[in-house]
């Protein structure tokens, strides 16, 4: 298809979206709370050259171009009574530690922001760079794919407080309201044969399909952000694709902000963790689930969404999620010499170098938990890591689907969250998966109810404005 047939066919689906808007009527106004105000910026980081892709081990070679720019935004919303929040999208895998926590300790002294009122938060799509400590088994980079790499993340750690910086000074009296929308899209990778679990289409499986919508307006009701979220991989595309993107969500984002002009489309990924975007595999098919989800959004922002009215109040704490017991030394010594297996090689050298500079391996992580409660409508649950989908479920259904928002891929993604469930059924999610993340095995089962009771107490706590 030539360009200008591809230029129709977007236009056609963006009247098509804008339609909807009209044809169903008016946003339920929303009256303007004294004091409340948000900001909002968007800042481009996209690579300017050739750059290792994350998310694939099977890839051989850098980035040959690009396909969807890269974008960082921040949405910042204070209520005039010392209660704000930043919260940061980025069209990459996912933040970590390294890459995040000196951009939050230099908010802190130039901004005035304490950790707990910032939250960064990921698209993870597998076709942007890889990101400093996070699957760095998975990629073995050396040479000039490494030195693009670390130059890459000291700019992105430098872009993100910029843009952190530019929604704080962009604040302006806002009005908010919420909603959520349903996408048909995702489903449960999590298949199921006489030779165990592996990573394929289960119809069957569990999935969430919720799209959570947070409107920010001016005095005169019109869009100035768009916040939305989905649970599913940003892996449309595959491992045999080259080119910078940030999949179904970047066009999702960019489908919104040519529905509402001069309005910008933030992203942030749900319980999705064992959930891919079906059908998958190509550039058009992340089109066409970006289109689907911006309907579901445009359709949500239309058919009316509620209110949000009052005080903003954040919480983060980091728990020490439990891992099981490792493997022994001579196992790990073992698999460093015979493992026929490049990556689970890798992994064991790793412990091994562990054990021979601490003479142990952690029994624990710090996971991050945070917890956001604007006005007395909206609680925002934001878990570290790739949480499956069973947490999502859980935490809404014990803490109120109608105003729990829940969340993954924030303030660290280090590994995968299995529940109960997962770790039981075992496959990807519960135990290959940690040796790409360079942990020394599989998590203990009470990571579940530590998570879930932990994020209850945080949302008890904000929702109470204890």
């Amino acid at each position: 298809m030539n360009s200008m047939a591809v230029r129709w066919r977007r236009i056609a689906a963006i009247a098509a979206l804008a339609m909807g808007v009209l044809r169903v009527g008016p946003v339920e106004a929303t009256a303007a709370e004294p004091g409340l105000r948000a900001g909002v910026a968007t800042v481009d980081i996209t690579p300017d050259k050739p750059i290792w892709l994350a998310g694939y081990a099977a890839r051989r070679k850098p980035s040959t171009g690009v396909a969807l720019k890269l974008y960082c935004k921040a949405l910042a919303i204070d209520d005039g009574d010392g209660g704000r929040v930043v919260l940061v999208t980025a069209d990459i895998l996912g933040y970590t530690r390294a890459v995040v926590e000196p951009v939050a300790e230099r908010a802190r002294r130039e901004l005035g922001l304490r950790r707990d009122q910032i939250a960064f938060s990921a698209s993870h799509t597998h076709a942007g760079p890889v990101i400093r400590e996070q699957l760095f088994d998975m990629y073995a980079l050396e040479g000039a794919n490494l030195q693009a790499v670390l130059e890459y993340n000291d700019r992105l750690g430098e872009e993100t407080f910029r843009a952190i910086r530019a929604a704080l000074a962009d604040l302006k009296p806002a009005r908010l309201a919420y909603g959520r929308g349903k996408a048909g899209f995702a489903m449960n990778r999590r298949g199921f044969s006489a030779r165990g679990v592996s990573i394929a289409w289960n119809p069957d499986g569990p999935v969430d399909h919720d799209v959570p919508v947070l409107r920010v307006s001016d005095e005169d009701d019109n869009v100035r952000a768009v916040l939305f979220g989905y649970a599913c991989h940003c892996t449309t595309t595959g491992g045999n694709f080259y080119e910078v993107c940030s999949d179904y969500a970047g066009y999702a984002q960019k489908f919104i902000e040519d529905v509402y002009p001069g309005a910008t489309a933030m992203f942030m990924t749900g319980c999705g963790g064992d959930a891919n975007p079906h059908p998958r595999g190509t550039l058009a098919l992340a089109r066409r689930h970006g289109l689907e989800l911006a309907g579901a959004v445009t359709g949500t922002l239309t058919n009316g969404v509620k209110p949000i009215r009052g005080s903003v109040r954040t919480r983060l704490v980091h728990v020490d999620a439990p891992l099981d017991k490792p493997p022994s030394r001579a196992e790990f010594e073992r698999r460093a010499k015979e493992d026929p297996n490049i990556h689970r090689r890798r992994h064991a050298r790793r412990q091994l170098a562990i054990l021979d500079e601490k003479g142990t391996l952690p029994s624990t992580y710090a996971y991050p938990i945070q917890a956001v409660q604007i006005g007395d409508e909206l609680t925002m649950i934001l878990l570290g890591g790739e949480v499956v989908v069973d947490y999502s479920h859980r935490l809404k259904r014990e803490l109120g689907p109608e105003q729990t928002w829940v969340t993954a891929y924030t303030n660290d993604v280090f590994a995968y969250i299995p529940s109960i469930r997962v770790l039981l059924e075992g496959g990807y999610e519960a135990d290959s998966s940690m040796i790409y993340y360079g942990l020394p095995g599989r998590w203990h089962p009470d990571i579940e109810d530590l998570v879930v009771s932990t994020a209850k107490k945080l949302a008890a706590a904000v929702r109470s404005g204890e």
